[in-house]
């Protein structure tokens, strides 16, 4: 179903759900609302069992996301409009991070600004060869990445290429940008991308939700020095390890693999 002219979002048959960044007149360039929506979607899988991947992508083949519209930058008249915007990202892109089940970006064509901001949030990364990032603002409009964004590039590509990136105004093509770790894949072009993408979200649907959700928190918190969640014995992360294995898909999952049947994943 389409909740939105700009953003396009439905759930298949398979748990599979997809979101489409759609105004390709604008090279999928986002407006506050956009941004908000994405947020939104995120809260709402979390909520909704059913639904074990998301794959996010852009309308057509010449952008994923070309960043932030920057029309809607004109309404800036202090200080405080830059720190509620940049807050305002952060908590839009933590929503992807901290998103229940994996987050999948499928990039064609250009990748840049928040559009790049968005891929970097994302779990895994397919891109055409045709594609396109970087962050050129400094020859645009000079603006800066807030410590959150940086720390989410540097964790992926090191610092030192961060660096490179923004102190040049390149864009990096696709080969490079696998080569360096931004992008897992890379496929020949959109119809492969779309295929590609659905295989791969099948593929991480049908493995232990426990599994995968208690890595991907694992790590953010690694990244950022959170040691929330200790358990009795105030070890960092006894919450992740007692959600695996106190749950039934443990108990299910040593059945099935002693029985020798594919296990039954529920989540719980």
């Amino acid at each position: 179903m389409s909740d939105t002219d700009e953003i396009l979002y439905f759930t298949d048959a398979d748990g599979i759900a997809r979101l489409t960044l759609n105004r390709p007149q604008a090279r999928n360039a986002l407006t506050f609302a956009m941004y908000e929506r994405l947020s939104e979607i995120c809260r709402s899988i979390d909520a909704d069992r059913s639904v074990r991947a998301l794959v996010v992508t852009g309308t057509g083949d010449k952008a994923f996301a070309a960043g932030t519209d920057i029309a809607q930058f004109r309404a800036f008249a202090t200080g405080e409009d830059a720190l509620r915007y940049e807050r305002f990202i952060d908590r839009v892109l933590g929503s992807l991070e901290t998103c229940r089940v994996p987050v999948i970006a499928a990039i064609a064509g250009a990748c840049t600004g928040g559009g790049a901001a968005i891929a970097a949030a994302c779990d895994l990364r397919i891109a055409t060869r045709d594609a396109r990032f970087g962050f050129p603002i400094a020859r645009t409009l000079g603006n800066c990445l807030s410590l959150a964004t940086l720390r989410r590039l540097s964790a992926l590509v090191g610092a030192g290429r961060v660096k490179e990136m923004i102190f040049t105004a390149r864009l990096v093509e696709a080969e490079e940008a696998r080569a360096i770790g931004l992008v897992g894949e890379v496929v020949a072009d959109a119809a492969a991308l779309a295929e590609r993408a659905t295989a791969l979200a099948r593929l991480v649907a049908g493995h232990a939700p426990l599994t995968l959700a208690a890595t991907k928190e694992g790590l953010r918190r690694l990244r950022d020095g959170d040691e929330s969640g200790a358990g009795a014995d105030g070890l960092p992360g006894d919450d992740l390890v007692l959600s695996c294995y106190t749950s039934r898909d443990f108990r299910e999952g040593m059945e099935a693999f002693l029985a020798k049947r594919p296990p039954d994943w529920e989540g719980r």
